[in-house]
């Protein structure tokens, strides 16, 4: 099946850590840290439809003004994620300029922001800041937190979180695609069913896991919905051939702890695409250990266990000109593979 999930890492394996997620089908793009945007264009950070910061350190929050000029004077709400704080951090950031002529623009920009403060069994807080109201921080309901860390659903896409520890909160990430159903044509021939406009409904049936029971109206137009026969799902199941969604994970600046392994696994669980910072060499442990970074080593074996299939290694530190190979090599043998693809 064609890849509808299209990640692009934004400043190399070197740079500020970032990353721009697109999604076939999808307007909306997911900006995962706001470090160096110089690499995306305008009508690109215009498409951002959700905003993940794993913590407020420079090289993950930097750009956050470019993204912010380009915004003002559109209609727009942004969702935002971020560890506890990050609403009063975003609000001080905002009132670092004058308002005073935001009246005068027609339309308006809302920053709705979500804290992941803890484990997925309590709310989060939620805030909204209106250039209409100065930026204001105005308290929302606190989200509903599903159990698997998910703060978010856009369009087909499940955004979730969790915090790790870099001696002060860091938010990892996991973007899953919905399953897709595709319905079977030639079936439908072979029982002479009709296309029409109750696929729709079988498929959210599968979706939904329904029991063979549920009845499902059979029609060929909509004029004929309300005395269409109804057939079980049980009979009609296979019909609908059902495809896992892919699945993303993210995840930078935590110390190799086992508490952090264990939540870093959790999220990169059978992740198609991995992208995971690898600052230190494997000899360099006790410098990664002082900065709460990861080796290639601890990577390496982050990855092999969440059993991801593909894995990009970032957040290269500077202390190694021109042994990008190398460390790439070190993640790929902690990994268990011969070698690793290309970001």
């Amino acid at each position: 099946m064609r890849p509808t999930l299209h990640p692009r890492l934004l400043n190399g394996r070197g740079g500020d850590p970032g990353v721009y997620l697109e999604t076939l089908h999808l307007p909306d793009a997911v900006l995962l840290d706001c470090g160096d945007l110089s690499a995306l264009s305008p009508r690109h950070l215009l498409r951002v439809g959700a905003l993940g910061v794993s913590h407020a350190h420079m090289d993950h929050w930097a750009g956050f003004d470019r993204l912010l000029r380009l915004l003002i004077g559109r209609e727009k709400r942004l969702p935002v994620v971020g560890p506890a704080g990050f609403a009063e951090r975003l609000f001080h950031r905002l009132q670092a300029y004058t308002w005073n002529l935001a009246d005068r623009i027609p339309t308006d920009l809302m920053f709705e922001v979500t804290e992941v403060t803890g484990t997925a069994a309590a709310s989060w807080p939620r805030t909204r800041l209106r250039l209409h109201g100065g930026f204001r921080p105005e308290a929302l309901p606190p989200a509903p937190v599903e159990a698997d860390g998910t703060w978010l659903r856009l369009g087909p896409l499940k955004l979730r979180a969790a915090v790790l520890d870099h001696g002060t909160p860091s938010l990892g990430f996991a973007v899953e695609e919905a399953a897709h159903l595709n319905v079977w044509r030639t079936k439908l021939e072979e029982r002479r069913l009709p296309v029409g406009p109750w696929l729709a409904a079988l498929k959210s049936a599968v979706a939904e896991n329904r029991p063979d029971g549920h009845p499902v109206p059979v029609f060929a137009r909509s004029s004929e919905a309300h005395d269409a026969p109804a057939l079980p799902l049980g009979v009609l199941r296979d019909l609908v051939e059902v495809t896992p969604g892919q699945r993303l994970a993210y995840l930078t600046d935590f110390a190799d702890t086992p508490e952090n392994r264990a939540v870093a696994v959790s999220l990169a669980r059978g992740a198609d695409i991995l992208f995971i910072e690898a600052p230190f060499a494997a000899d360099d442990a006790a410098i990664a250990a002082d900065r709460r970074h990861l080796t290639t080593r601890a990577a390496g074996e982050i990855a092999r266990e969440a059993g991801a299939r593909r894995i990009e290694p970032f957040h290269f530190s500077p202390r190694y000109p021109g042994q990008e190979a190398r460390l790439l090599a070190e993640v790929a043998e902690a990994a268990g593979r011969e070698s690793l693809g290309g970001a």
